[in-house]
């Protein structure tokens, strides 16, 4: 099935590809679209009765881990190095003034 890609359909693809092709660039991109759309018709002749629809090639397994925590609470470790701190948090001047 000969699929023709029409002028137009290059100039809007190109807009939207935000592309600017000379005339030997579009009549190259018409032809390799329409060998596109001819090998996915081509496709569409392969029999693929029960085979499960799938949407990846691979199988795909969780890939999470487990949320162990591994350096602790370092917490005074941290703040021993703080040039003030309050409450067990860093203190640093200000950067404005509030109004009042």
């Amino acid at each position: 099935m000969a699929n023709i890609i029409s002028d137009e359909t290059i100039e809007y693809v190109g807009i939207l590809a935000k592309l600017e092709l000379s005339g030997e660039e579009k009549e190259q991109a018409k032809s390799d679209m329409g060998r596109m759309l001819d090998y996915i018709d081509k496709l569409g002749e392969l029999d693929t009765t029960g085979v499960e629809p799938m949407s990846h090639v691979f199988p795909v397994h969780n890939v999470f881990r487990e949320d162990v925590v591994t350096n602790g609470d370092t917490r005074e470790e941290l703040l021993s190095n703080a040039p003030q701190h309050k409450d067990g948090m860093f203190m640093a001047p200000r950067t404005f003034d509030t109004p009042g």
